[in-house]
């Protein structure tokens, strides 16, 4: 078959290697479309491959090929979204069904070979079919709508109160409709494109703010009559906006951090006192699995986005790219700016 080998640091290949055999607790899928993400680009234009060489690629879709013999819940033919994570089901976080912070995992995309290729083989479990109603363009987002219900999850969240929504990329794009799906009172998303704004509302925001803009602080404490915000979630991994939630947090509030951030990070006193002051709670999110695994996180973006609660805007899609060019994609990302959205491999083309 043909894949994306990435032989070395910026050196990503369309090449014929051996097409898998699934075993017998695995299903083999005919891809079609691979989202790049974020953790792909320094594997490929960086140093943060595990090895070489590799076919990474985990956010994907696709239909069943063919099943091993042990296989009873999938057939040829289903439609599936790829699951990536593959815990070890054996360690003492996994017993508790904390699947995403198990030590001995396996990864499709990264520690194994991964999507960016015709043809990939999963274990069973780790392959969730949804509706002829939902597209191969919105399998290949199942990963990052589950990231953003998980981070919602890791608060407790509950409908009627205000929520802010700090990066309108794809996973606050994300966070946002489950905010709404699940009954917020009033939802603010803060950018600093108004573009990104204008889709936030389209996606069911009460309003957008660019941060960028002298006075938008006062202009977003305005909207909650002073108070501040029930839930803050930070979807960037950006020292100003994970600054700006301890700001934005009503006293009592909930915050998660669902981005990672990428440099060192530190608060003044006077910063860090939000936290002590206001006596909000602070938690992190990482991955989007829960038990039995993997979660309901997927079986409930398969639900709504069938249902059309959970949208899927054109605009998430900046390009979509041949597999044969996928050395032609991650140049794109050389070009600071360049890329605006979700680039997706086609596997077919």
């Amino acid at each position: 078959m043909k894949a994306g080998l990435l032989r070395a640091m910026c050196d990503i290949r369309y090449e014929d290697i051996e097409k898998p055999v699934p075993r017998r607790d695995q299903v083999l899928i005919k891809v079609k479309y691979t989202g790049i993400c974020g953790s792909d680009i320094p594997r490929v234009n960086g140093r943060a491959a595990h090895f070489y060489p590799i076919v990474l690629g985990h956010e994907f879709s696709g239909t069943v090929e063919e099943v091993g013999e042990d296989v009873t819940s999938l057939k040829p033919g289903d439609r599936v979204a790829g699951i990536p994570l593959i815990p070890c089901m054996k360690c003492e976080d996994c017993q508790r069904g904390n699947y995403s912070l198990c030590k001995n995992y396996d990864f499709v995309g990264s520690h194994s070979f991964g999507s960016f290729a015709e043809y990939v083989c999963v274990p069973e479990i780790n392959a969730v079919k949804f509706d002829d109603s939902v597209s191969f363009r919105q399998g290949a987002f199942f990963e990052p709508a589950t990231v953003a219900l998980h981070g919602l999850e890791r608060t407790n969240y509950v409908g009627g109160r205000t929520v802010a929504v700090l990066g309108g990329g794809t996973v606050g794009m994300m966070t946002l409709q489950w905010a709404k799906i699940f009954g917020a009172r009033q939802i603010v998303v803060f950018d600093i494109v108004d573009e990104r704004l204008e889709l936030g509302m389209r996606l069911g925001a009460s309003a957008g703010i660019n941060s960028s803009r002298e006075g938008f602080m006062e202009e977003a404490k305005a909207i909650t009559g002073g108070k501040g915000f029930d839930y803050v979630f930070e979807t960037a991994g950006n020292t100003v906006t994970m600054k700006m939630a301890f700001e934005l947090a009503a006293n009592k509030a909930e915050l998660c951090f669902i981005g990672t951030p990428t440099r060192e990070l530190s608060f003044s006193v006077r910063e860090w006192e939000n936290l002590n002051r206001k006596e909000f709670r602070l938690t992190g999110s990482w991955m989007s699995y829960s038990a039995p695994f993997p979660g309901h996180e997927w079986e409930l973006v398969a639900h709504y986005f069938a249902s059309g609660d959970l949208k899927l805007d054109d605009s998430f899609v900046f390009r979509v790219i041949p597999l044969s060019q996928i050395d032609e994609a991650f140049e794109l990302y050389k070009r600071p700016g360049a890329v605006k959205g979700k680039i997706l491999i086609d596997s077919e083309a």
